[in-house]
Order: structure tokens, then sequence, then C-alpha cells
């Protein structure tokens, strides 16, 4: 999907907090599900956290109870709490949204339109 922006992101000590945010294009509705995604250095583009149009959230392993995904619909925004911050989280964050979660789980760096992401990197 087009027309999206990430910000938030920097540079933070373990155990430390950021908050992204995504602000998307007015064609991404509520009826959209939302998503983040992450890439690490030589890694592929994962799906970290994504919220359905009716709320439903689901989160990887890897940062279940240290990330909170959260939206405002009036805004067109997409939150992304993180907490707790490890090295292993050092990654460039996007966000992008689908009609589905279905759609969400295809896209990768290959497949669909990003932003140009938002730079975490976690070190002390």
């Amino acid at each position: 999907v087009q027309d999206i922006v990430e910000s938030g992101g920097g540079l933070v000590q373990p155990g430390g907090s950021l908050r992204l945010s995504c602000e998307a294009s007015s064609m991404i509705t509520s009826e959209y599900a939302m998503g983040w995604y992450r890439q690490a250095p030589g890694k592929k583009r994962e799906l970290i956290a994504h919220i359905d149009s009716d709320g439903a959230i689901e989160y990887v392993d890897s940062v279940k109870g240290r990330f909170t995904i959260s939206r405002d619909n009036a805004e067109n925004m997409l939150y992304l709490q993180m907490n707790s911050l490890k090295a292993g989280d050092t990654a460039v964050y996007y966000c992008n949204a689908g009609i589905n979660v279905d759609v969400l789980r295809v896209l990768s760096e290959d497949i669909g339109s990003w932003g140009q992401g938002t730079q975490v990197t976690v070190a002390s």
C-alpha cells in the first residue's frame, strides 16, 4: 500500500522503550488490517504484529509481552509501543495494510508497496 510513512525509530539502550508511528493514506480505512514488520540486516522482512479491522491482535512470540500494537482509525495512524528492547530487535521497521490478515502475511520485501521504514537500533 502506498502513502505510508513510518517514524519514531532511533538508538536506544537495551531495556529501553520506543514508540513507532505509522501514518497511512486516507484510502486505508478502518476496514483494513494493519501490521508492523521488521527487517534485520541479511534477513527477510517479518510480520511481527498485526491488528484486524475488528481489533483482533496477534504478535510473533519474539515480541509478545514486550510490544503493543494499536491503531487510531480517526487519524489513520498505527502505533507500536516497544518496551524491554533487546539487541535482537535492531532492524528497520515498516508498517503496511491489507484488506485482511492473509494479505499482510503475503507481503514481503519483494511483494507490495512500502514506505521508507524507520531504523531501530538497540545498543549500549
